[in-house]
């Protein structure tokens, strides 16, 4: 299988940098050909606007949409973005490396999001969720938090985890068509003794290692939906 790895953590030797590594080692070991985005190392750029394009339907007037639209017409992406692109279409398996920063994406993740899922090019006509570009593919988190479980259930201050990561799994993967796995998380990472990150690294494995027999997390069908896409009674 194929693996992609798009990696947001400004340390090399973070947690989250060990988690990408023996990913790769895990993965290659059976295998699985790995590739890594390392944005930071990459000084990926997360701000979207005309350099997103190296060709323009509106000279006058900027809206990314059309633009996204015009670029997948003509090959018009800057090669940053198209390369990113094409990684993409490679995988079967994408996976997001990430801390968990204000209830969410790490800015320079979610900026890759904002250039790479280009409408035209990832979703648009009717091609959205069942239906979506990247449907067959397989799409997990991996990530990292600052406090432990007990803070992130649903009687927790922080409120459930899978409420937070809800517009991630849903509102990103699912929406281009990824079958969402559940994700894999490590709780309170900068405060756990090294004991207990080797056994999440021996974790991590056994989830890599299953992803064919991991069952994806269940959405409600476009079928489930009236016209006006509100749930059928």
């Amino acid at each position: 299988m194929k693996f992609f790895i798009v990696h947001a953590h400004p340390e090399a030797n973070s947690f989250n940098g060990a988690l990408t590594r023996y990913a790769k080692e895990v993965l290659h070991t059976i295998g699985h050909e790995v590739i890594i985005s390392d944005l930071y190392a990459m000084q990926f750029n997360p701000v979207s606007d005309r350099r997103n394009f190296i060709s323009y339907k509106q000279q006058n007037y900027y809206n990314q949409q059309t633009e996204e639209m015009y670029a997948t017409e003509v090959d018009g992406f800057a090669p940053d973005i198209k390369a990113e692109m094409e990684k993409l279409d490679w995988c079967d398996v994408l996976i997001f490396q990430f801390p968990l920063w204000w209830f969410g994406l790490p800015a320079i993740l979610k900026g890759w999001v904002d250039k790479v899922f280009a409408m035209g090019r990832t979703y648009g006509g009717g091609r959205f969720y069942d239906n979506g570009v990247f449907k067959g593919k397989k799409a997990m988190l991996s990530l990292t938090t600052g406090g432990p479980l007990t803070m992130y259930t649903e009687i927790g201050v922080n409120g459930d985890i899978h409420t937070i990561l809800y517009p991630i799994n849903h509102g990103i993967f699912h929406f281009v068509g990824f079958d969402v796995l559940p994700p894999f998380i490590v709780w309170s990472a900068s405060r756990i003794k090294d004991e207990r990150r080797q056994a999440y690294l021996e974790e991590y494995k056994q989830r890599l290692l299953m992803v064919n027999a991991t069952p994806a997390i269940v959405y409600p069908s476009l079928k489930d939906f009236d016209q006006d896409f509100q749930l059928k009674q």
